[in-house]
């Protein structure tokens, strides 16, 4: 028999973690909370800040430039810019990034040939190919899990956090349930006041919002009649939870405006150098895992002009990011992990009706990592003279996420709870196609 048989509501905190159907199954007896929690081993890295460019980014023009190919691969952009890491070459509208290119790595040899954006998309996220039946959390949910519920993570803000939409390709928790989805802030950075779902409204005072609270309280006559009630009790600390998040110091991580004018000149004064500043806020709060996700990479028609605008915007913003991490000491302990789930095809459709786009291409791509005990100033593996193969060392997306999980502290072997109760562990075996090329160990 249940000892508890009236367990207390759901806090404002439960709610914001999982969604109203994770918090019921956290009053029920038995419910993941009980699960046994896995012996984690050490950690050099504490938070992931990882940078989705939602769409598959172009590797010519961003990490793997080629201007030796000629106009048909390279369109107008024909130059490359130089970092302070000898014969490590960017896109020529990233100089800002080459600044900093000893304090990150670049992966050029990603592969998995997938060309589709939600199996492609599913893949890079989880490890894992599709499976018929079977949805797996990506890394975000694992080491909301592992870094964060079963580590004792206490604040208030989830210890997953979008900026500003969730990816939508999949379900990011997978079977893992809705305690582990992201928590999505909506709103936009960028804006005068960044109007977070569910703490700030646009529009609605501070002032507006204590008149509100006194208002409720005022017209509240059940727990006036019944101050003790246990129940009732659960509530009132629910919502000084919510007042805390809404009103609070919770709060103030969100508030841009506490930063210096030229912090936030230095990361761009757009909704994508804005996101990359409140993730440096979050993970200094303490939040184990922050996605950036960023839109418009799917460049099949005008391609070159999307890239003028979007290029300079992404060197700015994680340019200024990797450096105020450093700077401020938290880079050691921060991976960034950069990329898309693919690359774009090297060689440029002219013909109408793309006028000058680039297609899906999963055979050869690019990633950035940065921090958390990844070496900098690294170049692993190598694209053919066209960026159209691999030529030297392929990495498989799981190749990169079991050495993410591995300077996290999650092991690999650990068991993941099944509501069907299948035996998953957090990485898939060989026999599921686990770990393709090897272990990262160019970059740990």
């Amino acid at each position: 028999m249940d000892p508890n048989p009236n367990p207390p509501l759901p806090s404002r905190r439960a709610l914001l973690r999982g969604g109203l159907g994770a918090a019921a199954g956290l009053m029920l007896p038995g419910g993941l909370g009980a699960l046994a929690r896995p012996a984690l081993p050490a950690a050099r890295a504490r938070a992931v800040i990882q940078v989705w460019l939602w769409g598959g980014p172009s590797h010519i023009d961003t990490f793997d430039p080629k201007p030796e190919a000629g106009n048909d691969y390279t369109g107008p952009l024909t130059g490359a810019a130089g970092t302070r890491v000898p014969g490590m070459r960017l896109g020529e509208l990233m100089p800002e990034l080459g600044k900093q290119a000893h304090n990150f790595s670049l992966i050029r040899s990603m592969t998995h040939g997938v060309q589709a954006h939600e199996t492609a998309s599913y893949l890079v996220q989880t490890g894992r190919a599709d499976a018929e039946g079977v949805v797996f959390p990506n890394v975000g949910a694992v080491v909301s899990k592992f870094r964060g519920y079963d580590a004792g993570y206490q604040g208030l803000i989830p210890p997953y956090v979008v900026l500003t939409q969730p990816q939508g390709r999949f379900s990011e928790a997978g079977f893992l349930g809705s305690r582990y989805k992201p928590f999505a802030t909506g709103g936009n950075p960028g804006a005068a006041r960044f109007a977070v779902e569910g703490i700030v409204v646009e529009g609605v005072s501070d002032e507006r919002q204590v008149a509100r609270r006194e208002l409720l309280h005022q017209l509240d006559a059940l727990t006036r009649a019944m101050p003790d009630h246990p129940q009732l009790e659960a509530l009132r600390g629910s919502e000084d939870q919510a007042y805390e998040l809404i009103l609070g110091d919770a709060r103030k991580v969100f508030d841009l405006g506490l930063e210096p004018d030229d912090t936030r000149e230095r990361y761009g004064r757009n909704t994508f150098g804005q996101s990359c500043l409140a993730a440096r806020r979050l993970v200094e709060s303490g939040v184990p895992y922050v996605t950036i996700n960023s839109q418009g990479w799917d460049t099949h028609k005008q391609h070159f002009q999307t890239m003028r605008r979007k290029l300079p915007e992404l060197d700015r913003g994680l340019a200024a990011l990797i450096g105020d991490l450093a700077d401020r000491g938290l880079l050691e302990s921060t991976i960034v992990w950069c990329g898309g789930e693919f690359g774009r095809t090297p060689k440029v459709s002219w013909e109408p009706p793309w006028n000058g786009g680039r297609g899906h291409h999963g055979h050869v791509f690019s990633t950035l990592v940065a921090g958390g005990g990844f070496e900098g100033g690294v170049v692993v593996g190598e694209s053919d003279a066209r960026a159209e193969r691999v030529a030297d060392r392929p990495v498989h997306p799981n190749d990169l996420i079991a050495a993410i999980y591995e300077l996290l502290g999650v092991d690999p072997d650990a068991p993941l709870p099944h509501p069907q109760g299948l035996d998953v562990r957090v990485m898939p075996t060989e026999s599921e196609g686990g770990r393709r090329h090897g272990r990262l160990k160019e970059l740990l």
